[in-house]
């Protein structure tokens, strides 16, 4: 099976034409538990990655009660091709968000809990004391919920990402995105060595690993390989692939819809490597049954 998806051309559709594959097609979202987290989210104010990331999978984690917050405003300080969320100068940080995050939990009853937050590379401590205070304030509210923190590179910044280590999540994730050669045009004031020597160092200091790559951004399928290799040479255990999808006509184009069969292929060679845990599909994104990865 392997051989043959090797060496099958990858599914490549022109992107003038915005016809996305039945593969990527989603159902709408229902009432119940969806409805209850859009209220639960405004009242509030919160910032959800679910929202701001136009994620295809909302309506079914929100369904069942499970959302990814995001901390730290919704104004990011880098300007990613990829991504949905606002650029501009950073918010004044809430002090109450801890606070809001962790009774918004507890009133959902979540078991795992995923944070993330934008960059806040205009602070001097790029945010990593309000991670503490907020994986603090999670822990007090919520003492048997487990935690993924899916965190930016902190500059590679040792003592901010210690402040992270200090507070110890289950799982610690940062996002590498795409393939080496793609890096420095995608994402632009982050690079694809520093995300690694994060990955490295987060390892090191004994925490449990986690990255994601988004696919039909333009890379080969070697490059693919390369990447998962990379990422498991410095001890990531748990990996997602998952396709991207332009969220405005304003970011980076598709480059090809990538079939699910090659996913597959990805996933089987991601076993092939040792990876601990793997979700590979079209529509998977960081988060995706994050619940299922401390299993």
């Amino acid at each position: 099976m392997a051989n043959k998806i090797e060496n099958k051309p990858l599914v490549k559709i022109r992107q003038k034409s915005r016809v996305k594959p039945d593969w990527l097609k989603t159902q709408i979202p229902g009432e119940g538990k969806y409805s209850e987290m859009i209220k639960l989210v405004k009242e509030n104010k919160l910032h959800t990655i679910c929202e701001s990331g136009k994620c295809p999978n909302i309506g079914e984690c929100w369904g069942v009660g499970t959302a990814t917050f995001m901390i730290g405003g919704n104004t990011c300080t880098r300007s990613c091709q990829f991504c949905n969320v606002a650029t501009g100068k950073g918010d004044v940080l809430d002090s109450l968000e801890p606070f809001k995050i962790a009774q918004s939990i507890n009133i959902m009853s979540i078991k795992h809990a995923v944070i993330t937050s934008v960059d806040r590379d205009d602070l001097e401590d790029g945010g990593s004391n309000h991670w503490a205070k907020t994986v603090n304030s999670i822990r007090e509210f919520n003492p048997t919920t487990t935690l993924e923190t899916l965190i930016p590179d902190f500059q590679g910044k040792t003592d901010q990402l210690d402040t992270i280590i200090a507070v110890h999540p289950e799982i610690v994730s940062h996002n590498i995105e795409t393939v080496e050669r793609l890096s420095r045009e995608i994402r632009i004031q982050a690079k694809y060595e520093r995300s690694l020597f994060v990955l490295q160092y987060l390892k090191d200091n004994g925490m449990k690993t986690k990255s994601g790559i988004m696919l039909g951004m333009g890379e080969t399928q070697e490059e693919v390989l390369q990447t998962m290799k990379d990422l498991r040479n410095v001890g990531v255990e748990i990996i997602t692939l998952g396709q991207y999808m332009q969220p405005t006509p304003r970011h980076l184009k598709v480059a090809e819809y990538i079939h699910p069969d090659q996913f597959a292929f990805y996933k089987e060679k991601g076993i092939e490597m040792g990876f601990e845990y793997i979700e590979s599909g079209p529509l998977v994104r960081s988060s995706y049954h994050a619940e299922q990865h401390l299993k």
